[in-house]
Protein backbone atom coordinates (compact mmCIF):
# COMPACT_ATOMS: atom_id res chain seq x y z
CA UNK A 1 0.00 0.00 0.00
CA UNK A 2 1.35 3.44 -0.93
CA UNK A 3 1.91 6.03 1.78
CA UNK A 4 -0.58 8.32 0.03
CA UNK A 5 -3.27 5.66 0.31
CA UNK A 6 -2.56 5.21 4.03
CA UNK A 7 -2.61 8.91 4.81
CA UNK A 8 -5.29 10.34 2.59
CA UNK A 9 -8.03 8.72 4.68
CA UNK A 10 -6.81 10.68 7.69
CA UNK A 11 -6.93 14.09 6.06
CA UNK A 12 -10.21 15.01 7.70
CA UNK A 13 -8.57 14.67 11.11
CA UNK A 14 -5.51 16.50 9.84
CA UNK A 15 -7.77 19.31 8.64
CA UNK A 16 -9.09 19.72 12.17
CA UNK A 17 -5.52 19.77 13.49
CA UNK A 18 -4.64 22.35 10.86
CA UNK A 19 -7.49 24.50 12.09
CA UNK A 20 -6.06 24.31 15.61
CA UNK A 21 -2.71 25.49 14.28
CA UNK A 22 -4.34 28.32 12.37
CA UNK A 23 -6.58 29.27 15.28
CA UNK A 24 -9.95 28.76 13.60
CA UNK A 25 -12.32 26.25 12.00
CA UNK A 26 -11.38 24.56 8.74
CA UNK A 27 -13.59 25.68 5.83
CA UNK A 28 -15.69 22.97 4.22
CA UNK A 29 -14.41 23.11 0.64
CA UNK A 30 -11.52 20.80 -0.24
CA UNK A 31 -9.42 22.32 -3.01
CA UNK A 32 -5.70 22.26 -3.55
CA UNK A 33 -3.25 24.38 -5.47
CA UNK A 34 0.35 23.99 -6.49
CA UNK A 35 3.07 25.35 -4.25
CA UNK A 36 6.81 25.51 -4.79
CA UNK A 37 8.44 26.52 -1.54
CA UNK A 38 11.90 26.70 -0.03
CA UNK A 39 12.65 25.36 3.46
CA UNK A 40 15.80 26.36 5.28
CA UNK A 41 17.12 24.19 8.11
CA UNK A 42 18.97 24.77 11.35
CA UNK A 43 20.89 21.54 10.74
CA UNK A 44 23.63 20.32 8.41
CA UNK A 45 22.56 17.74 5.83
CA UNK A 46 25.17 15.30 7.16
CA UNK A 47 22.97 14.69 10.23
CA UNK A 48 20.49 12.47 8.46
CA UNK A 49 18.24 11.89 11.49
CA UNK A 50 17.54 15.44 12.63
CA UNK A 51 17.87 17.02 9.15
CA UNK A 52 16.05 13.98 7.84
CA UNK A 53 12.88 15.02 9.66
CA UNK A 54 12.53 17.81 7.12
CA UNK A 55 13.37 15.47 4.25
CA UNK A 56 10.72 13.00 5.40
CA UNK A 57 8.10 15.73 5.67
CA UNK A 58 8.85 16.93 2.15
CA UNK A 59 8.75 13.41 0.70
CA UNK A 60 5.44 12.51 2.35
CA UNK A 61 3.89 15.84 1.38
CA UNK A 62 4.83 15.30 -2.24
CA UNK A 63 3.29 11.83 -2.21
CA UNK A 64 -0.03 12.69 -0.62
CA UNK A 65 -0.47 15.83 -2.74
CA UNK A 66 0.24 13.99 -6.00
CA UNK A 67 3.25 16.21 -6.52
CA UNK A 68 1.30 19.48 -6.31
CA UNK A 69 3.17 20.60 -3.21
CA UNK A 70 6.92 20.76 -3.71
CA UNK A 71 9.45 22.01 -1.18
CA UNK A 72 13.21 22.34 -1.68
CA UNK A 73 15.27 21.71 1.46
CA UNK A 74 18.37 23.79 2.23
CA UNK A 75 20.89 22.92 4.93
CA UNK A 76 22.10 25.41 7.53
CA UNK A 77 24.31 28.02 5.90
CA UNK A 78 23.06 27.55 2.34
CA UNK A 79 20.54 30.39 2.59
CA UNK A 80 20.94 31.63 6.17
CA UNK A 81 22.75 30.38 9.25
CA UNK A 82 21.15 27.74 11.42
CA UNK A 83 20.11 30.17 14.12
CA UNK A 84 18.55 32.57 11.56
CA UNK A 85 16.07 30.02 10.17
CA UNK A 86 13.07 31.48 12.00
CA UNK A 87 13.99 35.02 10.95
CA UNK A 88 14.08 33.93 7.31
CA UNK A 89 10.52 32.59 7.60
CA UNK A 90 9.25 35.61 9.52
CA UNK A 91 10.46 38.08 6.90
CA UNK A 92 9.47 35.96 3.90
CA UNK A 93 12.97 35.12 2.65
CA UNK A 94 11.75 31.50 2.62
CA UNK A 95 8.31 30.07 3.12
CA UNK A 96 9.21 27.59 5.87
CA UNK A 97 11.99 26.10 7.99
CA UNK A 98 12.80 23.13 10.19
CA UNK A 99 14.38 24.07 13.48
CA UNK A 100 14.34 23.75 17.28
CA UNK A 101 12.16 26.48 18.81
CA UNK A 102 14.44 26.89 21.83
CA UNK A 103 17.07 28.47 19.59
CA UNK A 104 14.90 31.60 19.75
CA UNK A 105 14.55 32.15 23.48
CA UNK A 106 16.22 35.51 22.86
CA UNK A 107 13.02 36.60 21.11
CA UNK A 108 10.86 35.20 23.91
CA UNK A 109 11.82 32.53 26.47
CA UNK A 110 8.41 30.93 25.84
CA UNK A 111 9.82 29.48 22.60
CA UNK A 112 11.59 26.87 24.72
CA UNK A 113 8.34 25.01 25.35
CA UNK A 114 8.21 24.17 21.65
CA UNK A 115 11.40 22.14 21.91
CA UNK A 116 12.27 21.35 25.53
CA UNK A 117 12.70 22.92 28.91
CA UNK A 118 14.89 21.65 31.75
CA UNK A 119 13.22 18.79 33.63
CA UNK A 120 10.33 18.93 31.17
CA UNK A 121 8.38 16.29 29.28
CA UNK A 122 9.35 12.96 27.75
CA UNK A 123 8.69 12.38 24.04
CA UNK A 124 5.36 10.62 24.55
CA UNK A 125 4.29 13.17 27.12
CA UNK A 126 5.27 15.99 24.79
CA UNK A 127 3.27 14.58 21.89
CA UNK A 128 0.25 14.14 24.17
CA UNK A 129 0.64 17.70 25.45
CA UNK A 130 0.99 19.13 21.93
CA UNK A 131 -1.81 17.22 20.24
CA UNK A 132 -4.31 16.34 22.97
CA UNK A 133 -3.89 18.67 25.93
CA UNK A 134 -3.81 22.05 24.15
CA UNK A 135 -0.07 22.69 24.25
CA UNK A 136 0.21 23.34 20.51
CA UNK A 137 -2.64 25.84 20.57
CA UNK A 138 -0.92 27.74 23.38
CA UNK A 139 2.37 27.71 21.50
CA UNK A 140 0.77 29.01 18.33
CA UNK A 141 -0.45 32.03 20.27
CA UNK A 142 3.25 32.81 20.65
CA UNK A 143 4.26 31.77 17.13
CA UNK A 144 1.51 33.87 15.53
CA UNK A 145 2.94 36.94 17.26
CA UNK A 146 6.13 36.28 15.28
CA UNK A 147 4.35 35.84 11.94
CA UNK A 148 4.68 32.04 11.80
CA UNK A 149 2.64 28.95 12.53
CA UNK A 150 4.30 25.84 13.94
CA UNK A 151 3.76 22.10 13.63
CA UNK A 152 6.06 19.40 15.12
CA UNK A 153 7.76 17.19 12.51
CA UNK A 154 10.04 15.12 14.73
CA UNK A 155 11.63 14.54 18.09
CA UNK A 156 15.13 13.48 19.09
CA UNK A 157 13.74 11.71 22.20
CA UNK A 158 15.62 11.90 25.51
CA UNK A 159 19.08 13.30 24.95
CA UNK A 160 22.49 12.78 26.49
CA UNK A 161 24.02 15.50 28.63
CA UNK A 162 26.98 15.78 26.30
CA UNK A 163 30.76 15.59 26.05
CA UNK A 164 33.13 16.89 28.72
CA UNK A 165 36.88 17.30 28.68
CA UNK A 166 36.98 16.66 32.44
CA UNK A 167 34.86 14.71 34.93
CA UNK A 168 31.99 16.37 36.80
CA UNK A 169 32.14 15.02 40.36
CA UNK A 170 30.42 17.87 42.19
CA UNK A 171 28.61 21.15 41.63
CA UNK A 172 31.92 22.95 42.08
CA UNK A 173 33.18 21.34 38.88
CA UNK A 174 30.61 23.37 36.94
CA UNK A 175 32.11 26.68 38.03
CA UNK A 176 33.83 28.38 35.12
CA UNK A 177 32.96 25.52 32.76
CA UNK A 178 32.48 26.87 29.23
CA UNK A 179 29.74 24.75 27.66
CA UNK A 180 27.90 24.76 24.36
CA UNK A 181 24.28 24.41 25.43
CA UNK A 182 20.97 25.59 23.98
CA UNK A 183 17.69 26.93 25.27
CA UNK A 184 16.93 27.82 28.88
CA UNK A 185 19.45 25.26 30.12
CA UNK A 186 22.17 27.84 29.59
CA UNK A 187 20.50 30.13 32.11
CA UNK A 188 20.23 27.24 34.55
CA UNK A 189 23.87 26.22 34.44
CA UNK A 190 24.90 29.88 34.60
CA UNK A 191 23.30 30.01 38.05
CA UNK A 192 25.75 27.28 39.07
CA UNK A 193 28.77 29.16 37.73
CA UNK A 194 29.09 27.69 34.24
CA UNK A 195 29.47 29.82 31.11
CA UNK A 196 26.93 28.86 28.41
CA UNK A 197 27.82 29.19 24.74
CA UNK A 198 25.49 29.09 21.72
CA UNK A 199 27.40 27.42 18.88
CA UNK A 200 26.00 25.87 15.65
CA UNK A 201 26.50 22.14 15.09
CA UNK A 202 29.29 22.50 12.55
CA UNK A 203 31.40 24.66 14.87
CA UNK A 204 31.20 22.51 18.01
CA UNK A 205 33.98 20.04 17.20
CA UNK A 206 36.70 22.66 16.48
CA UNK A 207 35.68 24.62 19.58
CA UNK A 208 36.13 21.49 21.73
CA UNK A 209 39.36 20.55 19.99
CA UNK A 210 40.93 23.98 20.52
CA UNK A 211 39.71 24.19 24.11
CA UNK A 212 37.57 27.24 23.37
CA UNK A 213 34.85 25.36 25.22
CA UNK A 214 35.16 22.65 27.88
CA UNK A 215 31.97 20.74 27.13
CA UNK A 216 29.17 20.50 24.60
CA UNK A 217 25.74 18.95 24.36
CA UNK A 218 24.23 18.20 21.00
CA UNK A 219 21.69 15.38 20.69
CA UNK A 220 22.56 11.77 21.44
CA UNK A 221 24.69 8.83 20.35
CA UNK A 222 23.76 8.63 16.66
CA UNK A 223 24.18 12.32 15.85
CA UNK A 224 27.09 12.80 18.25
CA UNK A 225 29.00 9.90 16.71
CA UNK A 226 28.74 11.55 13.30
CA UNK A 227 30.21 14.77 14.65
CA UNK A 228 33.17 12.97 16.23
CA UNK A 229 33.04 14.52 19.69
CA UNK A 230 34.53 11.46 21.41
CA UNK A 231 37.89 12.26 19.83
CA UNK A 232 38.24 15.55 21.70
CA UNK A 233 36.12 15.15 24.88
CA UNK A 234 36.14 11.64 26.34
CA UNK A 235 33.52 11.87 29.12
CA UNK A 236 29.98 11.28 27.88
CA UNK A 237 27.46 12.34 30.53
CA UNK A 238 23.81 11.51 31.12
CA UNK A 239 20.98 12.21 31.65
CA UNK A 240 20.33 15.29 29.52
CA UNK A 241 18.03 16.83 32.12
CA UNK A 242 17.41 19.83 29.89
CA UNK A 243 16.07 17.67 27.05
CA UNK A 244 13.94 14.78 28.23
CA UNK A 245 12.55 15.20 24.72
CA UNK A 246 13.32 17.79 22.06
CA UNK A 247 10.81 18.54 19.32
CA UNK A 248 11.77 19.59 15.81
CA UNK A 249 9.32 22.12 14.40
CA UNK A 250 8.16 23.11 10.96
CA UNK A 251 7.61 26.87 10.94
CA UNK A 252 5.58 28.33 8.06
CA UNK A 253 5.22 32.01 7.24
CA UNK A 254 1.81 33.00 8.60
CA UNK A 255 0.71 34.84 5.45
CA UNK A 256 1.68 31.84 3.30
CA UNK A 257 -0.23 29.49 5.61
CA UNK A 258 -3.36 31.62 5.59
CA UNK A 259 -3.28 31.79 1.79
CA UNK A 260 -3.50 27.99 1.52
CA UNK A 261 -6.67 26.10 0.71
CA UNK A 262 -8.12 23.78 3.40
CA UNK A 263 -6.84 20.63 1.69
CA UNK A 264 -3.35 22.15 1.42
CA UNK A 265 -3.30 22.74 5.17
CA UNK A 266 -4.60 19.26 5.89
CA UNK A 267 -1.97 17.66 3.66
CA UNK A 268 0.83 19.66 5.27
CA UNK A 269 -0.43 18.70 8.74
CA UNK A 270 -0.74 15.02 7.80
CA UNK A 271 2.78 14.98 6.34
CA UNK A 272 4.11 16.65 9.49
CA UNK A 273 2.48 14.01 11.70
CA UNK A 274 3.99 11.22 9.60
CA UNK A 275 7.45 12.81 9.75
CA UNK A 276 7.08 13.18 13.52
CA UNK A 277 6.29 9.47 13.93
CA UNK A 278 9.07 8.28 11.63
CA UNK A 279 11.74 10.55 13.13
CA UNK A 280 10.96 9.34 16.66
CA UNK A 281 11.16 5.75 15.44
CA UNK A 282 14.46 6.38 13.65
CA UNK A 283 16.14 7.70 16.77
CA UNK A 284 14.92 4.73 18.80
CA UNK A 285 16.28 2.40 16.14
CA UNK A 286 19.74 3.95 15.60
CA UNK A 287 20.82 5.07 19.09
CA UNK A 288 21.48 1.63 20.68
CA UNK A 289 24.06 0.67 18.06
CA UNK A 290 25.65 4.10 18.20
CA UNK A 291 26.16 4.02 21.98
CA UNK A 292 27.79 0.60 21.67
CA UNK A 293 30.20 1.87 19.03
CA UNK A 294 31.06 5.00 20.99
CA UNK A 295 31.90 3.05 24.14
CA UNK A 296 33.90 0.53 22.13
CA UNK A 297 35.87 3.44 20.65
CA UNK A 298 36.75 4.80 24.10
CA UNK A 299 33.90 7.07 25.20
CA UNK A 300 33.58 6.96 28.97
CA UNK A 301 29.96 6.99 30.12
CA UNK A 302 29.31 8.94 33.29
CA UNK A 303 26.11 9.72 35.20
CA UNK A 304 25.73 13.12 36.81
CA UNK A 305 26.00 12.73 40.59
CA UNK A 306 22.70 13.14 42.48
CA UNK A 307 24.09 16.30 44.09
CA UNK A 308 24.52 17.88 40.65
CA UNK A 309 21.06 16.81 39.50
CA UNK A 310 19.40 18.27 42.60
CA UNK A 311 21.31 21.54 42.26
CA UNK A 312 20.31 21.82 38.60
CA UNK A 313 16.65 21.15 39.40
CA UNK A 314 16.70 23.86 42.09
CA UNK A 315 18.34 26.31 39.68
CA UNK A 316 15.83 25.45 36.94
CA UNK A 317 12.89 26.17 39.22
CA UNK A 318 14.45 29.53 40.09
CA UNK A 319 14.81 30.38 36.40
CA UNK A 320 11.19 29.41 35.73
CA UNK A 321 9.96 31.57 38.61
CA UNK A 322 12.01 34.57 37.53
CA UNK A 323 10.80 34.43 33.92
CA UNK A 324 7.19 33.73 34.93
CA UNK A 325 7.16 36.87 37.04
CA UNK A 326 7.93 38.94 33.92
CA UNK A 327 6.25 36.97 31.13
CA UNK A 328 2.54 35.99 31.44
CA UNK A 329 2.56 33.64 28.42
CA UNK A 330 5.63 31.83 29.72
CA UNK A 331 3.85 31.39 33.06
CA UNK A 332 0.74 30.02 31.34
CA UNK A 333 2.82 27.55 29.33
CA UNK A 334 4.90 26.49 32.33
CA UNK A 335 1.92 26.05 34.62
CA UNK A 336 0.00 24.16 31.93
CA UNK A 337 2.92 21.88 31.08
CA UNK A 338 3.83 21.21 34.71
CA UNK A 339 0.29 20.23 35.67
CA UNK A 340 0.14 17.92 32.65
CA UNK A 341 3.54 16.38 33.47
CA UNK A 342 2.58 15.69 37.08
CA UNK A 343 -0.65 14.01 36.00
CA UNK A 344 1.25 11.90 33.49
CA UNK A 345 3.66 10.60 36.11
CA UNK A 346 0.74 9.69 38.35
CA UNK A 347 -0.20 7.15 35.68
CA UNK A 348 3.20 6.25 34.26
CA UNK A 349 4.67 5.28 37.63
CA UNK A 350 2.01 2.59 37.81
CA UNK A 351 2.28 1.26 34.27
CA UNK A 352 5.26 2.37 32.18
CA UNK A 353 7.83 2.78 34.96
CA UNK A 354 7.08 -0.49 36.73
CA UNK A 355 7.04 -2.47 33.49
CA UNK A 356 10.22 -0.96 32.05
CA UNK A 357 12.08 -1.23 35.35
CA UNK A 358 11.25 -4.93 35.55
CA UNK A 359 12.29 -5.56 31.95
CA UNK A 360 15.57 -3.69 32.31
CA UNK A 361 16.43 -5.75 35.38
CA UNK A 362 15.39 -8.93 33.59
CA UNK A 363 17.68 -8.07 30.70
CA UNK A 364 20.54 -7.58 33.13
CA UNK A 365 19.93 -11.06 34.55
CA UNK A 366 20.09 -12.53 31.08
Amino acid sequence: MKRRDMLVGGLAGASAAAAAVAGGPAPAQAQSTEINWRMTSSYPASLDAVYGAGDTFIKVLGEISDGRMRIQHFAAGEIVGGFQALDAVQNGTVECCDTAPFYYVGKDPSFAFGASVPFGLSTRQQNAWFFQAGGLELLNELFNQHNVVGIPIGNTNAQMAGWFRKEIKSVDDLKGLKMRIGGLAGQVIAKLGAVPQQIPAGDIYPALERGTIDAAEWVGPYDDERLGFAKVAPYYYYPGWWEGASAIFLFINKDRWEALKPLDRAQITAAAHQANTLTIAKYDQVNPGAIRRLVAAGAQLRAFPPEVMEACLKAANEVFAEISAQNPLFKRLHDHMTAFRNEQYLWQQIAEYSYETFMIRARGRG
